[in-house]
């Protein structure tokens, strides 16, 4: 008799096949014989205590490695928890493939465990989805999610396998064809090539731009072209914006980073060179006021669909590693730069001097008990004095990463991680752990809110269940946005006794949470102890929680979000 192979099994193969090395999630029926196959034929299984926060790790760790990881959930509620990581990885346009399995065909529609129709829950976040009917289906499903996962403009795709088809196997001959079959079949998306009179047209209005800027973000992270980003502005002398996750690509030190005078910068720029980025909320949407009415953008991103969208003056379709190295290519042959001296630089620089020197005179200050500003400053030395390899930040919170983002340095490309275009909170622990999984050989340091901390606190016991190299920094106000900071006449009513909405448990001991599974916890309220806590953890490359007690009634959101809430 011909040997077996069940679906399991297949599956798994087929992943490696497809160049899959890692699976977050949370095992269960009908899918811990596909985990514990997947294991066995190479792919690492990282296990975690809810879908969320295993989605948000697989959705960064594609970001971080520029490949797919696979989030694995079980049926029903299970695929319904992994909505939160699918649908943060597609509003990000990060690679990921989410398997769930499902109810057995045959019941469908009788009430069957944990029954969903998970194809139509999923399709508001998915490039591409798939529900295989029949185990011959599995090599080419699964080549397909993987591929569109990561090819083109990345995001998420998902394949969903009923527990019958899960049971079902067969010769291992016919598996073998079937894997050989996908693998010779696969096909990659397509993009658009860039035009010489396209390529002439953007290289036209940069030079004659009186003011231009390079803004550039997480997009160009993902296409790893921060050396041919570094070449552009060097050869132009043209300054540059990074977004949040952007900075990093190139120094937040460099001579031409504008971050300190975003205001003038893109309130006066006259051309902007928009690089894998989009003109979303966070960059105002490319709208007055924030930006001059006249101001002419050039885009360079991977989607066609944006530059249709942003109808910029210069849409540059394709890669962007591969677009602006054409562009540099060109500049080349007929080099100009602004220089130091250009009136431009010269008002950017300025501002920048200015702007670095109010923020170092209110860091200079030891406010006990703390500020938002005192520890970050702290963190912030402590941070550079490890050099490189920089650590890879992560943060979450409304005040906490507001401040860390206008604070800390990044040097070194992809080593920051927040929020992102969705504004997700609860990001943090899974992003720790994706970041400590794609990059063992760095320290992860997280900079979280209390409330960003509590929405995936639980995690703390999979750091140390892996031995993670992960520092967590909680900035403990008591609260989403502080403590209790209602006007006394708004508390009113039969349930005026109650804690605000605002409010936690004054001096939550977050650091004993780590404890309780063998980990190391600080809880710090001074300047020593807070360095004391950071040299020692830093140094450990151990899991811990540092607790800082911040003043609960310290700090304000930043104007970007202050209309908004």
């Amino acid at each position: 008799m011909a040997e077996q192979i069940d679906c399991n099994l297949l599956v798994a193969k087929a992943l490696t096949l497809a160049g899959v090395t890692h699976m977050f999630g949370v095992v269960g029926i009908p899918v811990t014989s596909l985990a514990t196959c997947s294991v066995a034929s190479g792919v690492r299984f990282i296990a975690f205590h809810n879908e969320q926060s295993a989605g948000y790790a697989a959705s960064a760790f594609g970001y971080l490695t520029s490949r797919p990881a696979v989030l694995l959930t079980v049926s029903g509620p299970g695929a319904v928890h992994g909505l939160a990581g699918l649908s943060n990885a597609s509003a990000n346009a990060w690679p990921l493939v989410m398997i769930s399995g499902s109810c057995n065909q045959f019941d469908a529609g009788r009430g069957d465990f944990q029954e969903l129709d998970q194809i139509a829950a999923v399709k508001p976040f998915v490039k591409f989805s798939v529900k295989v009917k029949d185990i011959r289906e599995i090599p080419s499903s699964v080549f397909g999610v993987v591929d569109l996962a990561g090819s083109g403009r990345p995001g998420g795709c998902y394949l969903d396998i009923p527990a019958d088809v899960l049971h079902q196997s067969l010769p291992e001959s016919e598996a073998n064809r079937l894997l050989n079959e996908a693998e010779s079949n696969r096909k990659l998306e397509t993009v658009k090539n860039v035009t010489n009179d396209e390529i002439a047209k953007a290289i036209s209005v940069i030079r004659k731009a009186e003011r231009p800027l390079i803004v550039f973000g997480k997009g160009a992270g993902l296409a790893r072209a921060e050396d041919e980003i570094k070449m552009l502005v060097e050869r132009t002398g043209i300054p540059f914006l990074p977004t949040p996750m952007g900075k990093g690509l190139l120094p937040d030190t460099h001579e031409l980073a504008a971050t300190a005078a975003r205001s003038l910068a893109i309130g006066k720029c006259d051309v902007a060179v928009v690089i894998g980025a989009r003109l979303n909320w966070l960059l105002h949407f490319g709208e007055p006021p924030k930006w001059s009415k006249d101001v002419k953008f050039v885009i360079i991103d991977i989607d066609e669909g944006e530059i249709e969208l942003r109808k910029p003056y210069v849409g540059l379709v394709g890669d962007v590693k591969r677009v602006v190295n054409v562009l540099n290519k060109e500049i080349k042959d007929d080099p100009f730069c602004l220089g130091r001296s250009h009136p431009w630089i010269e008002a950017i620089t300025s501002k920048v001097k200015e702007n670095v020197s109010r923020m170092e005179a209110q860091l200079a200050k030891d406010v006990v008990p703390f500020n938002f500003l005192t520890p970050m400053r702290i963190i912030r030395d402590a941070i550079i004095g490890l050099g490189s390899p920089a650590p890879i930040l992560v943060s979450e919170g409304a005040n906490t990463m507001d401040v860390c983002r206008s604070v800390l340095v990044q040097t070194e490309p992809r080593t920051r991680l927040d929020a992102g275009t969705w504004g997700t909170m609860g990001v943090g622990l899974g992003y720790c752990i994706a970041v400590a999984v794609a990059s063992p050989d760095r320290l992860v340091v997280a900079v979280e809110g209390d409330s960003g901390f509590g929405f995936s606190a639980m995690e703390v016991e999979t750091l140390v269940r892996y031995q993670l190299p992960v520092v967590v920094i909680v900035f403990n106000n008591g609260g989403v946005y502080g403590a209790d900071r209602r006007n006394p006449e708004d508390i009113t009513g039969p349930y005026k006794d109650d804690p605000a909405p605002t409010s936690f448990v004054p001096g939550a001991a977050y650091h004993l949470l780590i404890e309780a599974f063998g980990g190391k916890g600080y809880l710090v309220g001074t300047p020593d102890e807070l360095k004391s806590a950071l040299t020692e953890s830093f140094s450990a490359r151990k899991p811990a929680v540092i607790n800082v007690t911040i003043d609960p009634f310290a700090g304000a959101e930043s104007g970007r979000m202050q209309h908004k809430n």
